[in-house]
Order: structure tokens, then C-alpha cells, then sequence
């Protein structure tokens, strides 16, 4: 009786362990299976920056990128010398200089936040109205533009320039199959080769690898507010941006939310376009937590709040705190790694 009563217990207890590691077993599962499908979702939305950012028309060289961090930091490219692109775009701060607008060679502001030049050559188009297709093109805008480096001609800068020996030889080291290599397109070359090399991976890049110990757990579940909330309706791709236009205030009128001074038409003010009226090119919120303050005039000082007005404007959604919080935990992984080349 004694040997049944023993047989039976040791039974029950084995059976009783067996179903412990089974429910154990069952919660890994289900929480390995949580943790892939949030993953899983972003590798469907989202993509690992490339490592380089190449243009055939104009080939990245060890000699050119040299030139274009040069011409980048000098203040010759502003006619009294007052500013040079890395005054507005500091490399230091994340590509920009945390001002809602910036002052320009005469101290006079523009109307546009100063975007980051930080993985910018990677944009769909350049500027927030979209007005050029690549950085090369945009590399020249800001020289020739009154409000900001205010050159009044594309032969004042070349003829400023070749007074430099340095300049010719550099020039002539950057564009070595070329009878006359300092000429205005070269220096617009020069300086967007030197911005292809402004690429930052985060630990954003290593999770859609795979490693999903790259974040962690309150960023994961920010991610996956991020996604359940819609905001990849536009911020998708490999910079979570910087792909499409898209209009700024779908559900109102947007200067309510940010209590803007200015009337801005966003990409009419290029195309003539009605309907093109408040479209700006969507950002890209790699660094955006470092590249504040947002939106096209820099009205908004805090992502948190931009978050908020986001969510209202072009979801039609009251984000909770909680639910900004984790959003903004998550853009936090976007901030990348500065290459040596800025430094």
C-alpha cells in the first residue's frame, strides 16, 4: 500500500513538473513569438541605411571629399565671410544649428528651418519644397541666395577662389581630367561628394539586421506604438522619411498646433499649384532627436509636442502621454553613429 501511495505521488509529481515546463515553455514561446513580430513588422516597413550614398555623375573620391570639407567649412563662400555651410549645418550638433530659422551672411534670417545635412543625400529631393533633385544641386542654392551666403554671381566665386594657389591645386587634384577645374559646378560637386560621406547607422540598423538586442525594451515598445499608431504612413524606407511630399495639417490647419508667425505655401510657391498648397517633403527622423527645433519654420521646440501635433494633424489621433513617451523613447535609437570624415 505504502510502494502505491509512493507511486502515485511521484507520478503526480512528475506529471505536475511536466506541466510546469510546458506552461514555462508555452510563455517563452509566446514571448519570443512578441518580440519577432514586432521585428518582423519593421523589417517590412522600414530598411538598413546603405552604406554609401553614390551618384554616377558624380563619383565619391578621396581627393574630392577632401576639397568639399574644406569649401563646407569656409566662410569665403559668403560674400562678407561671415557664414560657411557648417554654420547653419554644424556638423557638431547633428547637421544643423538648433535656431528656428538662421541668420544669413548680413544677419538677416530666412523663413525655413535649416534641415540636417546628415544622410541627406539619400532624400528623394532636396529642400523642404523639393525644389532640387539631389545635393549637388543643392549645394549651390544657399551660396547664390541673398537672404543667405548672398554671392551675386556664380563668376564672383569662381574668380574669389582662384586667387588661392591652394585652391588650384586642390581643384586640380579633385578634378584631374579637366582643362579648368575650379568652375562653380566643381565646387557644388566638391561639397555634395563630401555630403554623400555624412552617412550615420544607429542601433536601429543592427536590430532590422536581426539583433534585437540592439533595443531595448521600452524602445521596442515604442517602435511598435510607432507602427500601431500609423505614423508609417509616411515614415518609412531607410530613413523613416525623406521619400514623399505630404501636406502639412491633413485634418487642420496646422499654425493652430504650432503657433506659426509666418504663412508658408510649402510647394506651391514653386510648382504655381493649388493643389500643391502646404506639401513639404516629409523628414527624415534619423537624429531627430538631436536636430530640433521642427517643422519647415522651427516653431516646435520639444518632439514630444511635434509627436502630439503629428498624430493630430495627419492621423487625426490624440496621442496619451504614454503613447507619445514611447514613440519618442524609440526615435531616440535613430540618432547614429557620426563618421570620422565629419569630426
Amino acid at each position: 500500500m505504502k510502494k502505491l501511495i509512493l507511486l502515485i505521488f511521484v507520478s503526480s509529481a512528475i506529471i505536475f513538473g511536466c506541466n510546469q515546463a510546458t506552461d514555462k515553455n508555452a510563455t517563452g514561446a509566446k514571448s519570443e513569438k512578441a518580440k519577432d513580430d514586432i521585428l518582423t513588422k519593421a523589417q517590412k516597413y522600414f530598411a538598413v541605411i546603405p552604406e554609401t550614398a553614390d551618384n554616377p555623375d558624380n563619383k565619391v573620391t578621396v581627393p574630392k571629399v577632401k576639397l568639399g570639407k574644406i569649401l563646407y567649412n569656409d566662410t569665403r563662400l559668403s560674400l562678407e565671410g561671415n557664414i560657411s555651410c557648417n554654420s547653419c549645418h554644424n556638423l557638431a550638433t547633428y547637421g544643423v544649428d538648433n535656431l528656428p530659422t538662421s541668420p544669413g551672411d548680413a544677419g538677416n534670417n530666412g523663413t525655413r528651418n535649416s534641415p540636417t545635412v546628415f544622410n541627406s543625400a539619400f532624400h528623394f529631393a532636396q529642400f523642404w519644397d523639393g525644389r532640387e533633385k539631389d545635393v549637388e544641386a543643392q549645394a549651390g542654392g544657399p551660396v547664390l541666395n541673398p537672404v543667405e551666403m548672398n554671392i551675386p554671381s556664380e563668376e564672383f566665386l569662381v574668380k574669389r577662389l582662384s586667387a588661392d594657389k591652394n585652391y588650384r591645386q586642390l581643384f586640380a587634384e579633385a578634378f584631374p581630367d579637366e582643362e579648368k577645374p575650379l568652375t562653380f559646378k566643381n565646387i557644388t560637386y566638391a561639397i555634395a561628394a563630401f555630403e554623400r560621406e555624412l552617412i550615420t547607422p544607429s542601433r536601429f540598423d543592427n536590430y532590422l539586421k536581426g539583433d534585437e538586442n540592439a533595443l531595448n525594451t521600452e524602445e521596442k515598445k515604442g517602435l511598435e506604438t510607432f507602427m500601431n499608431v500609423g505614423c508609417i504612413t509616411c515614415h518609412t524606407g531607410a530613413l523613416l522619411g525623406g521619400n514623399m511630399f505630404q501636406k502639412f495639417g491633413l485634418y487642420d490647419d496646422y499654425r493652430k498646433y504650432t503657433n506659426s508667425k509666418e504663412i508658408d505655401d510649402g510647394r506651391m510657391m514653386i510648382t504655381k499649384n493649388e493643389s500643391d498648397k502646404y506639401l513639404f517633403k516629409v523628414p527624415s527622423l534619423r537624429n531627430i532627436d538631436k536636430t530640433y527645433p521642427y517643422f519647415h519654420d522651427g516653431s516646435v521646440e520639444k518632439l514630444e509636442d511635434a509627436v502630439k501635433i503629428m498624430a493630430k494633424l495627419e492621423l487625426n489621433k490624440d496621442l496619451s502621454k504614454k503613447e507619445s513617451k514611447e514613440i519618442v523613447t524609440f526615435l531616440a535609437s535613430l540618432t547614429g553613429n557620426v563618421p570620422a570624415i565629419a569630426k
